[in-house]
């Protein structure tokens, strides 16, 4: 983030900070001041006022547009910079909630600003973040489905050339979000098909094997990441089949190089 003149990411933090405290509270106590305090002094600490300013003008920027944005999520709900300066629109003190969940010296990873954007209007805000920050800078950030339990069994029966009404049927005796290897020790009806099928038990062998594997590729609903310079410099970069330009590491990856997201 590019401050004016003057100032240097922590100074335009806490100046923007004691500009719009008063708008939030009309009557600053001494546990707001000690609060606010408090959690600039970590921020700076750990070197994430840009970050915080990052994500303050673009969101500013949705506000100033009329783009709707949802009121804040997860542990960023927490942080009363967040909410002073309109990232998040929930007051941490009035519930109780700790800044130490979002952003704690102790813990070295790095934190996470949850916003959401509505759909229809969110590439607007995504090309405003390109127009300032480099066309060549920014990008949605991609990410990897897995071969569920249910998929891997339909995948598989359909390469076994079993019928699909059969294999249809004994994928939906396996429970949501249940592993094969659970469903199968937990289900009579699937032990009595393996015991009495040995193709309905080489289904089940290599279904566990190739269960959650990569199966697709798609634009993570919420992820958008900004680099210092060309993003080809840090990750491969990958096109959607709706046109859209992704990076090709997934959002830990992302995090582990240290860009931000």
């Amino acid at each position: 983030y590019q401050t004016p003149t003057g100032h240097d990411l922590d100074q335009y933090l806490r100046k923007l900070c004691e500009e719009k405290l008063p708008h939030r509270y009309p009557e600053i106590s001494p546990q707001i001041s000690e609060r606010m305090e408090r959690e600039l002094q970590i921020i700076r600490k750990m070197g994430y006022a840009g970050y915080f300013l990052v994500v303050w003008d673009f969101i500013r920027y949705a506000k100033e547009k009329k783009i709707v944005v949802g009121p804040g999520r997860g542990s960023v709900a927490g942080s009363l910079v967040a909410y002073v300066l309109g990232i998040t629109d929930i007051d941490p003190l009035s519930y109780g909630l700790f800044f130490e969940r979002f952003l704690n010296p102790e813990r070295t990873a790095m934190p996470d600003i949850d916003i959401d954007i509505e759909d229809e209007r969110r590439g607007e805000v995504i090309e405003y973040v390109k127009q300032k920050y480099g066309q060549d800078n920014v990008a949605q950030i991609i990410t990897f489905g897995t071969m569920a339990a249910r998929a891997a069994v339909r995948d598989v029966g359909r390469v076994l050339g079993m019928p699909y009404g059969k294999v249809d049927r004994i994928a939906k005796f396996i429970p949501f979000n249940r592993e094969l290897r659970i469903a199968l020790e937990e289900s009579s009806e699937l032990k009595e098909l393996m015991e009495e099928d040995e193709k309905v038990r080489s289904l089940f062998e290599i279904a566990q094997r190739i269960e959650g594997l990569t199966r697709h590729a798609s634009t993570h609903a919420a992820g958008v990441v900004i680099a210092p310079d060309k993003l080809t410099h840090y990750t491969p970069l990958y096109r959607s089949s709706k046109d859209e330009i992704t990076t090709q590491y997934e959002m830990h990856s992302l995090e582990n190089i240290g860009l931000l997201k």
